[in-house]
């Protein structure tokens, strides 16, 4: 069975950034070190700092006594990061570069006065951050079509979940244009989202089962399925190699992969070790 692994696929640079400053911080830590929920949305990445690096996982920075805090990528409200401080903690913000950009230019869509309107997933931390550094007014929605229960609205203002797909945020565009008199729209959709979508989108059109890997908690991993779905192909979602199933490809010849972007190299090419051997 041939095995084509899409042009972009895996970590991306936000989550490659955060590792790396993980890894540098473990490497000289005096005092223990808590990364404020998961790192990213990728299982066996989370267990391998834990197992290789003592890095530890807290919910909620009541659990943190003393060491250094990580922010993660997904960022996080103003007020967490100065509760941190107050007790004492040192911080170190990894939170992706396109995140913080995000949370940027909502704060600035609220300060000239627009309505702003999250597109995003309503429980997501960074969509949650990214609302709380707009300070905490905002429309969120999930599906576009959610928008018309807001309508109409004089001055708007956009910003994206990072992960989401820009075909969404065009469809919140055209059922806003005709009820705002100002309509301002910020893409802060990550440029390695839009790769890795794309990518994805084209390999599905070439083979006959595609293979997503990456976390079930991972929604920019959730999104990849979505897409390939498009391929009106059979698409697997799974984790690691574990989960493959040789019996499922017996009338395969050409089976596409692609990961999320909180995927690690390895769990990658473990995947496609595994499907080369069937």
């Amino acid at each position: 069975m041939k095995v084509i692994l899409a042009n972009h696929a895996g970590y991306c640079y936000g989550v490659e950034r955060a590792f790396n400053i993980v890894e540098v911080a473990a490497t000289s830590a005096q005092r223990p070190i808590t990364t404020l929920g998961p790192l990213i949305h990728n299982t066996q990445a989370i267990d391998a700092l834990r197992e290789e690096r003592n890095v530890s996982i807290a919910d909620s920075l009541d659990e943190i006594e003393e060491g250094t805090v990580v922010i993660r990528t997904h960022g996080v409200p103003p007020d967490v990061l100065e509760s941190a401080e107050e007790k004492g903690l040192e911080v170190i913000d990894a939170t992706c570069p396109f995140v913080r950009s995000a949370q940027k230019l909502a704060a600035k869509l609220v300060e000239e006065g627009y309505t702003l309107v999250v597109l995003g997933e309503k429980n997501h931390p960074e969509v949650i951050g990214v609302t709380a550094h707009a300070g905490g007014e905002a429309i969120v929605v999930e599906d576009p079509d959610e928008i018309s229960q807001y309508l109409p609205l004089k001055r708007v203002g956009v910003v994206v979940q990072t992960t989401q797909q820009l075909e969404k945020l065009e469809k919140l565009v055209r059922r806003l244009l005709p009820h705002c008199k100002d309509l301002k729209v910020q893409n802060t959709i990550c440029y390695a989202t839009v790769d890795r979508q794309d990518a994805a989108r084209k390999l599905a059109r070439d083979v006959q089962a595609m293979i997503v890997v990456g976390g079930r908690h991972s929604g920019n991993t959730r999104r990849l399925v979505d897409i390939c779905k498009e391929g009106k192909v059979p698409v697997h979602h799974i984790e690691t190699a574990d989960e493959l199933d040789k019996a499922a490809f017996n009338d395969i010849d050409v089976v596409g992969v692609t990961a999320g972007a909180s995927t690690p190299d390895f769990i990658i090419e473990d995947v496609v070790r595994k499907l080369e051997s069937f």
